[in-house]
This record gives structure tokens, sequence and C-alpha cells, in this order.
């Protein structure tokens, strides 16, 4: 067991941490006031290979396929603004989508849109309904075929870059009867496709710099072969439940680096905090009772990081989370963000209720991450259900 980095992992750490750094902490809270999508923060990121480092060479990605290095860039970006972030990595699930149960042909076809160095496209992925939140089998929009086509109907909601990305994968059943194993998903690759459009933009309490809609689907047409996973019966034949469960499962160790990132930046605002002020004509970190705060917060922080690492070792030597460490990791990641900020504005009192200071942003940023990509009880579902399996 070894946790010494590689000299590529420290270098693309330094790379996404420099750049969270220069050009996102600057802009970070015009974002979050404004609500604006951070187009040209998201631009830069995209030129020097940070949204595109980690697809496949032969598309034209930077080939760095270790899951961890993948965990680094994450904790940093969000280091800087979990927001901004948001906007640069959630082309993300959509991508993990398209590589988790697309044929060869389709990834050939749409991943090297993505990582097209002279043209920045994002993407957006479609499960969540107005009705279908954790109960995914319960989704409404439906699919129907007609000839060469498929007939999408349906509302999404709360979809990361809903109805301005380029590309959209949406989930919709074509037999309700069959529940989560009636479910298929299909790509979208226009989004002036008639019948599709964006609803509602929503105001969030967090990570306000992403953009968060709804998209509307009446009557979009979409060829047969935008079928993520091909038809039963092809050779590469996917189905749409078991991409789902991949994709999820992909993604979650990303999302606990991210929250990670932010509760890094809350007890580092935090510590310098307490080594200045000075009450009781002694420095605050000097009073046991914030110190013991501070160590309780690197504790946590150290003990999720290690999770996520372990879980994004683990896929990289394709080791099954029969424990449910994937969702280990962004369960405890999750929690360790919402507790670490609230400690951070305990620390600083008055000053960290007050949007002067950063860490009330970084509180109301971390509580998504209890909540997106799995809601914490559903992480300790998932866990639970495991550990009743394996036995262990």
């Amino acid at each position: 067991m070894d946790f010494e980095l590689t000299p590529e992992q420290k270098e693309i750490r330094r790379l996404a941490h420099d750049f969270a750094e220069k050009e996102i902490r600057p802009h970070a809270a015009y974002h979050d006031e404004t609500e604006e999508f951070p187009w040209e923060i998201v631009k830069k990121a995209h030129k020097l290979g940070l949204t595109t480092f980690s697809y496949p060479e032969e598309y034209g990605g930077g080939g760095i396929d270790d899951p961890v290095t993948s965990l680094l860039v994450s904790e940093e970006l969000a280091w800087g603004c979990a927001g901004i972030a948001v906007a640069i990595n959630g082309s993300h699930l959509p991508a993990a989508a398209i590589m988790a149960m697309g044929t060869t042909e389709q990834k050939k076809k749409w991943i090297p849109m993505l990582c097209d160095p002279d043209r920045c496209l994002i993407g957006a992925m479609g499960l969540t309904e107005p009705g279908a939140g954790s109960d995914v089998s319960s989704i409404q929009t439906t699919a129907r075929r007609e000839g060469d086509v498929y007939v999408l109907n349906g509302t999404k909601q709360f979809i990361t870059n809903g109805g301005i990305a380029d590309i959209h994968v949406v989930f919709a059943t074509l037999d309700r009867s069959k529940g989560w194993k009636g479910i298929a998903a299909f790509l979208i690759d226009d989004k002036n496709t008639p019948g599709f459009s964006m609803g509602r933009k929503e105001k969030k309490m967090g990570v306000r710099a992403s953009h968060t809609a709804q998209i509307i689907l009446e009557d979009v047409r979409v060829p047969v072969e935008n079928r993520l996973g091909g038809e039963p019966g092809d050779p590469e034949y996917v189905p749409g439940y078991v991409g789902a469960l991949k994709m999820l499962e992909h993604t979650r160790p990303g999302v606990a680096a991210s929250a990670i990132g932010i509760a890094r930046a809350a007890y580092e605002y935090a510590l310098q905090y307490a080594k200045e002020r000075i009450q009781f004509k002694k420095p605050i970190i000097e009073h046991q009772a914030v110190a013991f705060k501070l160590a309780d917060m690197a504790t946590r922080i150290d003990a999720a990081r290690l999770l996520t690492w372990r879980a994004g070792w683990m896929r990289h030597r394709k080791i099954p989370f029969h424990r449910g460490e994937g969702s280990m990791a962004k369960l405890f990641a999750g929690d360790v963000a919402v507790q670490t900020t609230m400690d951070a504005i305990q620390i600083l009192g008055g000053y960290g209720y007050i949007k002067e200071y950063p860490v009330e942003k970084w509180a109301r940023d971390a509580k998504i991450y209890q909540i997106w990509e799995g809601t914490a009880e559903i992480q300790r579902l998932v866990i639970s259900r495991a550990i009743a399996k394996h036995g262990k």
C-alpha cells in the first residue's frame, strides 16, 4: 500500500490548484451572487485539458485513465469554487453514461466532440424528474419507437447544464410495467431539436455558478442509432438500467472528492483565522474549544480523502464495490463537507455568517453533496444492502 503520488499526479494536481487559485477563486463570489454560468472560465479549463484529460487518447482525450488523478483534480477545482467546478465538470456525467453503455461507434462519434480542444462543448444528463428522484423506477418520461426513430415525451428536473448543453443524455421508460428494467438512455445531440426545450432555471441555495434547469420533451424524435447501448440482440447491447448503475458508480467518488475540496477550503480558512484572531489576549487557536474543533475537522477531511482514494484505487484495478465502497466515500465526504463548513462558521463567529467572508458560501455549497447523485439516505441503503449480501 503506497500513498505516494506519481510525478504525473503531482503535476496535474498543481495545474488544477493553480487554475483554481488564479482563475476560479477571484470570480467565485461574483458568480455566486449573479448565478451567471462561467463560460470564459470553462473555456479556459477546456483549453488546458482539465475537462478532457481522463478520456481515452483514441477519442481525443488526454489518456490519463487513473481515477485517483481525476479525484485530485476534482478536489482542487472544488477548493476554488464548487459551483464553478460543477460547471467545468458537468459534462463528465453524460460522458460517463456514453463510456459505460455506448457502443464502440457511439463512443467514437460523441466523445471526440467533447474533447475537441478548439471547440468547448458541454453535456447534460437527464435522469431525475419532478416525481422521480431516488425512486428511479418511477420515471414517467416515455420513449416509443416509430420506425427508425424514438419519440420522447416528459420532463426532467434539476438537470445540470439542462437546456444549454450541446449534448443531452436522457433516460426514459420503454415499458413502465418493468420498472427499473424498462429504462433506456437516448442521446440528443442538438439542443435545437424540435420539441426539445429548457424549462424553469432553478435559483439555488448553493453551487449557484452551475446552471440547473428543467428540460422538456414534447414528441422529440431521436434516431434509433442514438439509443445508448444499441438494441436488444445487438453485439454490444447494454440495458439502460445497467448503464445507469455503472454511470453512477463511476461518478460517486468524484462527487466525494469535490465535497472534500469544499471542506478543505473551509478548514484552511478557519485555521488561518484562528491563528490571527485574538481573544482573551491570545490567538483563539490556543483555546482548547477551538483547537479541538480544528483537530476534528482535519481528521475528518483526511479520513474522507482516504475513503475516496480507496474507491478510485479499486476502480482503477476493476475491483467491484462489493461493500458499497463508492457510496461510503460519497456519504462520508458529503457529511464531512457539511460538518466542516458549519464548524468553520462557528470558529469565525459573527464574521462567518456574513457574505464578506467566504465560509457562509462554502456551507451553502456543501449541503448539495448530501443530496445529489444519490442522497445520503440512499447511500446508506446501498451500503447496508451490500454488506447484508456479502456478509462482512
